[in-house]
């Protein structure tokens, strides 16, 4: 039961972002550096596990956050946007 609400879960935010995608008219790279309207949602995770949250006198910051991954950020929801401390 939890692997298919994990199943759900993916296959929603996989959907959202190819939908997010389309509605703007963009494409991204994919891990082969060629352009795509329809990334996987495993490539993009991959892509943004090097970014940290650094945490230093109460004060945070977020590590190896570039431009083209904050441009990657705007497809998804101000939930998200708000984790990588955008909003």
């Amino acid at each position: 039961m939890v692997m298919g609400l994990c199943l759900l879960v993916y296959s929603l935010g996989h959907r959202a972002l190819r939908q997010s995608l389309k509605r703007g008219s963009q494409i991204i790279q994919n891990q082969l550096g060629k352009p795509t309207a329809t990334p996987t949602l495993g490539w993009v995770f991959q892509y943004f596990m090097s970014i940290h949250l650094l945490t230093f006198a109460s004060l945070k910051k977020i590590s190896n956050l570039s431009q083209k991954r904050c441009w990657i950020l705007q497809f998804f929801g101000a939930p998200c946007r708000k984790y990588y401390l955008l909003c």
